[in-house]
């Protein structure tokens, strides 16, 4: 049995699977810094919020669109939140200290930063397609 297979499907899981692994990069930026945050404090919170910074920018350029940017802060603020809450225990990752404000208050302007620096680099390229213009 010959099956004609398009390669439109494979591009399309091809980009799920590339914004998946960006979303997935996020949070274990989110993991990891939510324990290491407080390594050389502040400065480690604000090494690793140029990190998350970077890899936004660097998600947005490969994935040549601002979602690219997008997924990896929304896993970095899902990991990085849902591990700053207290468990019944009492206990808390991410403490009120000095660092700890700077990591999440900092991450969450560089996630911010990311996505809006990328939609800025990459709306002349937009407006260069021809995107935005009404058709007359």
């Amino acid at each position: 049995m010959s099956i004609a297979t398009s390669r439109k499907g494979t591009g399309v899981l091809l980009t799920g699977a590339a914004y998946a692994a960006l979303f997935l990069a996020g949070a274990v930026e989110g993991l990891i810094g939510s324990f290491q945050y407080s390594r050389n404090a502040p400065a480690g919170a604000i090494v690793f919020c140029v990190v998350l910074l970077v890899t936004c920018l660097l998600g947005a350029w490969a994935m040549r669109s601002v979602s690219g940017a997008l997924w990896p802060a929304v896993g970095w603020i899902v990991a990085s939140f849902v591990l700053s809450m207290p468990v019944a225990s009492g206990s808390v990752i991410i403490t009120n200290t000095t660092a700890g404000k700077w990591y999440l208050y900092g991450g969450a302007v560089s996630s911010l930063a990311g996505v809006a620096l990328s939609f800025v680099a990459l709306a002349p390229r937009a407006r260069a397609r021809g995107a935005g213009k009404r058709p007359r």
